[in-house]
This record gives C-alpha cells, sequence and structure tokens, in this order.
C-alpha cells in the first residue's frame, strides 16, 4: 500500500523545502511519495496530513529533519568528476604550498560532503600531494551536509567493495584498511583530518579565516537560480584572495558573479570587489 499526496499536502512539503532549505521539489511528487509512504505508514500514521501536522509542530526539530533526510538525495562515489581532482593536485595544491609557505596551514570546505566519498577524495589528495611533508602542514577539511543520517555514515568513513571498486589499488592499499569480507574502513589519520557538521546552505555562513578552497559540487542543481546565485555570493565572501571554488558539472555560477572562471566547474576569486555593503551575521566555522 501506498499513500498518495493530496495537492494541499504536496504544496505544503514543496514550500517547506524551499523555503527553508533551497531545494525545489516541484516536479517531485512520485518521488516524495515513494520515499515517504512506507515511513508514514509503519509510524502509525493514516495519511500524509497527520504526519506532515506532526513534524511541522515538532519544536524539536527532529521531526523535520527526519523529514529532510529521507528527501535528499546522496548520490555519489570516489574520485567523482576525476578532473576536479587532478587539477587539485597540479594545480591549486602547488599554489596553496607557495602562497602559504610560512603559515604551512590550509583552510578548506566540502560543502555537500554526503556520505564521505568527497571530502576523503579531498583528503587523499592532499595527503598525497605533500607525501612525506604531510606531517609539518596544520589542515582539517570541513565537510558538511544537511542530512544528519548521512553525516553519520561518513564520520565512520565504512564502504562496501562496490562502493571503492572505482579507487586506484594504491589508494585503496595505502588509506583503507578492509575490515572484514565486504567492507573497507579509511585509516584513521585520514578520518582525522576530516571534521563532519551539519550545516543548512540557506544559513549565513560566517568565518573569522576565509578558506583556501571550496567545494560545493552536485546539490545546487536542486536550487532555482535566484538562490544558487545568493549562495555563491555567500561563498565568495569567505573565500580568500586567490582561493578557488569547485562546483559539479552539471551546475553554474550566475553570469554577475564575482568569481572568475578558470575552466569548467572550477572558478577562482582573484579580485576583491567591495560586496555593496553587505553582512551576513550568522555563525561561525571554526574547525
Amino acid at each position: 500500500m501506498m499513500l498518495k499526496l493530496t495537492d494541499n499536502d504536496f504544496e505544503r512539503l514543496v514550500a517547506y523545502m524551499k523555503e527553508n532549505y533551497g531545494i525545489n521539489l516541484e516536479k517531485k511528487r512520485i518521488l516524495i511519495e515513494g520515499r515517504l509512504s512506507n515511513m508514514v505508514i509503519r509510524r502509525g500514521f493514516g495519511s500524509f496530513k497527520e504526519f506532515i501536522d506532526f513534524a511541522f509542530a515538532d519544536k524539536t526539530g527532529n521531526e523535520t529533519m527526519q523529514l529532510v533526510n529521507k528527501l535528499t538525495t546522496n548520490h555519489t562515489f570516489f574520485l567523482r568528476e576525476p578532473e576536479h581532482f587532478e587539477f587539485l593536485k597540479s594545480t591549486i595544491l602547488p599554489y596553496l604550498e607557495k602562497t602559504n609557505e610560512k603559515t604551512h596551514s590550509l583552510k578548506l570546505w566540502c560543502a555537500a560532503s554526503s556520505t564521505g566519498q568527497e571530502p576523503y577524495t579531498i583528503a587523499m589528495t592532499i595527503d598525497e600531494y605533500f607525501g612525506p611533508q604531510a606531517s609539518k602542514w596544520d589542515w582539517k577539511l570541513l565537510a558538511t551536509d544537511l542530512d544528519t543520517d548521512v553525516l553519520r555514515k561518513a564520520q565512520a568513513g565504512i564502504y562496501s567493495e562496490d562502493m571503492v571498486k572505482d579507487v586506484p589499488a594504491h589508494w585503496l592499499a595505502k588509506y583503507f584498511t578492509k575490515i572484514d569480507d565486504k567492507n573497507y574502513q579509511v585509516i584513521e589519520r585520514i578520518r582525522k583530518q576530516v571534521v563532519f557538521r551539519q550545516f543548512n546552505l540557506m544559513d549565513p555562513i560566517v568565518c573569522s579565516v576565509p578558506f583556501d578552497f571550496i567545494s560545493c559540487r552536485n546539490v545546487m542543481i536542486y536550487f532555482e537560480q535566484e538562490t544558487k546565485n545568493a549562495l555563491i555570493e555567500r561563498f565568495y565572501d569567505v573565500t580568500k584572495e586567490g582561493g578557488y571554488l569547485f562546483i559539479g558539472h552539471a551546475e553554474s555560477v550566475g553570469k554577475d558573479t564575482r568569481y572568475t572562471y578558470v575552466k569548467p566547474a572550477i572558478y577562482r576569486k582573484i579580485s576583491d570587489k567591495p560586496a555593496g555593503g553587505r553582512t551576513y551575521a550568522g555563525r561561525t566555522f571554526n574547525q
């Protein structure tokens, strides 16, 4: 048995997700019914309306977070869009190594970390680049996601054989431990370099030190252009001069962006233009 959304329930959910998380589900009615129906029935609700009323009335936010976790997509894999990681190793890291040679520190953010494959790929790329000198560098990769369920999986760093099938053999040997017949775990040294936090990209971004590098890939495809433009502007304001931004290859930034285009899905802050007096009050990221 699958419950059906009424037009009113569908519109309420779409409006809620768009307003609070920037996610546009206007064309995802079947997806919503498919992902929520069994959960709603299993929890003893007779209709979507009963569940939505209950979730929206929950002051703790736990119910709406469960709703969000069910409705957000978390398709990812190691070395997705590999040309990005080649560019990170060949161009960005040499630049940052030279620019930050006095402090020997890097500030990095993976803003849509999902189940962890992307931030761990970034961390392994950095570790491989610095090699024996890696211990001399002070860096942590902030990895954030809206979905609390995937963050728990990411922190554990455990992946099935199928999930690591595209990982190069030397990486598999160097950065993973086989924990049983079917699963591998990212080694502790790399896991410690990645700090996972829950964060809503619709919230203001405030940080005391700007980021050398931000990766926000394959999440803005769910946002409307106005939402994307505003997010890109917030990224720009917390990017260090000379720093880089990665987005997904299926995504684009607005034509009025202050970032400078480098190559497909790669942008750079090379001129710190005034932001028209805008200020963003909100949460501070401390690694």
